[in-house]
């Protein structure tokens, strides 16, 4: 298995192999989302690399699972942080440890570039993923999370 960051220079199928990753994720959710703007947004993502990033697992020259995150700058902690919008295995390639590799590989990325923090939001009931972060030395803030879209 190799992961690795995407950059912009990613065969366009591999952008499609994503695409439907997150179109799986979205699905399953209950958000049904159109190819064509997954793609657009995959893009920008890759265009900006500064700002955002894209982690794979690839098996066998497929894509099976992904993280996408977004970086920020905190006052509380002073300094860079990064936000963890999704972390998706393929169903089919679950419980064999592929999410803990991806994980280990951006927390040892960001912590090579200097980010101060990781931080994501997971369900309240979602105890398989709770106890991968928790294994991991995540813990649990309690908030409220709150959106307005346009």
């Amino acid at each position: 298995m190799k992961i690795y960051r995407v950059t912009n220079e990613a065969e366009s199928h591999v952008i499609e192999e994503i695409a439907q990753l997150f179109l799986q994720q979205r699905t399953m959710d209950g958000e049904p989302e159109e190819q064509s703007r997954t793609i657009a947004g995959i893009k920008l993502v890759l265009e900006n690399p500064d700002k955002s990033g894209i982690i794979v697992a690839e098996e066998e020259d497929s894509v099976i699972g992904l993280a996408f995150f977004n970086l920020g700058i905190s006052i509380r902690i002073g300094g860079p942080y990064l936000w963890l919008n999704e972390l998706y295995v393929q169903e089919k390639h679950r419980n064999k440890g592929i999410a803990r590799k991806m994980l280990l590989h951006l927390i040892y990325w960001a912590e090579r570039d200097g980010i101060k923090s990781i931080e994501l939001e997971t369900g309240i009931n979602n105890s398989v993923t709770k106890h991968l972060y928790n294994s991991l030395d995540f813990h649990d803030i309690i908030s409220n999370r709150y959106a307005f879209h346009f």
